[in-house]
């Protein structure tokens, strides 16, 4: 079992808060840019 602190982390696009790795985002976390579906949505409405 892998530590919650070992896991790699980035910041969310929107809010700049450092979030971790999940397992369903295994496959695509080089795709993954925000820490939750309140940030994305908020990018989306936000961006002109």
């Amino acid at each position: 079992m892998v530590k919650k602190g070992d896991l790699p982390s980035k910041p969310c696009a929107r809010c700049g808060r450092p979030f971790a790795w999940r397992k369903k985002w295994e496959k695509v976390w080089h795709e993954v840019r925000f820490c939750s579906d309140r940030c994305r949505s908020e990018a989306k409405r936000k961006a002109p």
